[in-house]
C-alpha cells in the first residue's frame, strides 16, 4: 500500500466537504476526466460516482463506490479503472489540536493486472499522483473555506 500525508492549515470538515461533493472529483483525482453522474446520498456506503477516465479518445467508463465513511475523519473507497484493474483507496483526517490537521492518503491496487505488481513498484508508480490529487484537494478545500468566511 502506498501512503502519502500532508498537513493541512484548515480543520477536517471543508476537507470532506469536498470529498462529499462527488462533483468535485474530476478537479482533484488526478486521471478522472469527467463525472457522468453521482449516486443520491453520496458519500453513504454503497453509492457510486460514475467517471471517466483518462484522455480523449482513450476514455475509460467506469465507477468507485464508498466502502466506508466517517464524516470529517474517514473515506474508503473502491476505484475502478478496467482494464487496467481496480483500487482501495482511504483518506482519512486527523485534527491537530489548536487547528489544522493531517490528511492521509492510502492507495493499494487490488485487482486486475497491477496488482501483481511488488508493492515497491506500486507505491512508485501511484505515489506522484496521489501527492498531486491531494496538492488539488487541499487547494481546492482552503479555497471553499476561505470563501465561506469571507462571506460571513
Amino acid at each position: 500500500m502506498s501512503e502519502i500525508s500532508r498537513t493541512a492549515v484548515i480543520p477536517p470538515d471543508p476537507i470532506f466537504a469536498v470529498l462529499a461533493d462527488g462533483w468535485s472529483y474530476a478537479s482533484w483525482v488526478v486521471g478522472t476526466s469527467h463525472i457522468r453522474s453521482v449516486d443520491p446520498g453520496w458519500p453513504a456506503v454503497g453509492s457510486q460516482i460514475h467517471h471517466s477516465v483518462g484522455p480523449w479518445p482513450l476514455v475509460i467508463q467506469d465507477r468507485t463506490e464508498v466502502l466506508a465513511s466517517e464524516p470529517n475523519s474517514l473515506l474508503e473507497l473502491h476505484a475502478r479503472m478496467w482494464p487496467a484493474g481496480a483500487a482501495r483507496i482511504r483518506l482519512t483526517l486527523v485534527p491537530h489540536e489548536g487547528g489544522g490537521c493531517e490528511v492521509r492518503m492510502a492507495e493499494e491496487i487490488v485487482e486486475g493486472p497491477l496488482r501483481s505488481l511488488p508493492h515497491a513498484a506500486q507505491a512508485a508508480l501511484l505515489r506522484p499522483r496521489n501527492t498531486e490529487s491531494l496538492s488539488r484537494l487541499l487547494d481546492i478545500a482552503a479555497g471553499r473555506w476561505q470563501d465561506r468566511r469571507s462571506s460571513t
